[in-house]
């Protein structure tokens, strides 16, 4: 993928056209509407899935809300592949620039947020003691609110430094914007030594405290991977902004198109069917009500109980009128405990 590089937009406005260089560049109609259109595309998919996932949970009672917020996020980056596609046709106006721009931002957190929840889940599961601790659960809970803070932080100092020429300001506002996308950066992170927190040190408990569909490990090598691809593009595009800024007419090599595909979009669309293809609808799924340590296996075990109450109470036409048949459904039944636990077995 080539870089086209416009000539620079007049200076006009407010809104006032940014003169240094930025990840992606300006967009050109021969470079940028073809790729923008297929992760359109793809994110339109992803919506369609996640949504449809979401729907069909909630008929069940089996309520998923990271599946309502990957379709949110899907959602928004739909509206910025668009934006971008504008911004092609649309070179030299800055108002269009500062909305793809802003788009870019925003959307991208709410991934950052889901993990969050899972990597909650997992140290609670594992170290009940730890991950219950109100100390621990106000931290992640900071941390959520500090995602939202500096989404809205952002979108604040893009707008402000579109409406200035003073640079005191532009200045105060791009170091608020690197403290936001290194805080981001390092969010993006966090569920990676969070799991290996819950994995590598031993817990007072025989067992981990089971919620969801799954082994405990294959939950833990779904979110490290994901947060390893999310922490790639977060870190990129932190550190790129940490440089010192370059003109438009002069970017470099780090922030051409194919740089912007890849780390932004790219990692995106991996870890947004990633998770369609495991069904963290099943792998993360906790019930409403789980308040303390114990919580998710106490409901889990109930669940799973009543299942193979329900599955020992299907017969055949020829066991209804069987009295051994009977006497074998009784008896198994009463086995039931047995079968629990060699499932417990099954799930580490």
């Amino acid at each position: 993928m080539t870089d086209t590089t416009p000539p620079p937009m007049k200076m006009s406005g407010p809104p006032y056209a940014s003169t240094e260089s930025a990840l992606g560049g300006v967009p050109s109609p021969k470079v940028d509407i073809a790729p923008s259109a297929i992760f359109l595309v793809l994110y339109l998919l992803g919506a369609i899935v996640h949504m449809t996932i979401f729907q069909i949970n909630k008929r069940r009672g089996h309520k998923f809300i990271m599946s309502g917020m990957m379709f949110g996020f899907c959602n928004s980056r739909m509206a910025t592949c668009v934006m971008r596609i504008v911004w092609s046709t649309r070179q030299h106006n800055p108002s269009i620039a500062l909305a793809s721009q802003i788009l870019v931002l925003a959307g991208v957190v709410i991934l950052f947020a889901v993990n969050l929840i899972f990597a909650q889940r997992i140290l609670r599961a594992s170290h009940p003691s730890i991950g219950w601790n109100k100390w621990v659960t106000l931290f992640f809970r900071v941390n959520l609110a500090m995602l939202a803070i500096l989404v809205i932080l952002q979108v604040s100092v893009n707008v402000q430094s579109a409406y200035t020429l003073n640079e005191n300001t532009k200045r105060i506002d791009r170091d608020l914007s690197l403290f936001g996308q290194t805080f981001v950066a390092a969010s993006a992170f966090l569920p990676i030594p969070v799991s290996i927190i819950a994995f590598g040190i031993p817990s007072m408990r025989s067992r981990v405290d089971k919620f969801g569909t799954g082994k405990y490990r294959s939950k833990l090598v779904v979110l490290i991977l994901a947060s390893i691809l999310l922490t790639l593009g977060a870190s990129f595009r932190a550190g790129t902004n940490l440089k010192t800024p370059r003109p438009s007419t002069d970017p470099a090599w780090y922030q051409s198109k194919a740089c912007f595909y890849l780390f932004d979009f790219t990692v995106e669309i991996i870890v947004i069917f990633l998770y369609i293809g495991v069904r963290v609808d099943r792998r993360f799924y906790v019930k409403n009500g789980a308040k303390s340590e114990g919580d998710y296996s106490a409901r889990t075990d109930a669940d799973e109980k009543e299942e193979l109450r329900a599955f020992a109470r299907i017969m055949s036409e020829e066991e209804v009128f069987d009295l051994s048949a009977l006497r074998q459904h009784d008896s198994g039944i009463n086995n039931l405990q047995d079968i629990e636990r060699r499932l417990r077995l099954d799930y580490l």
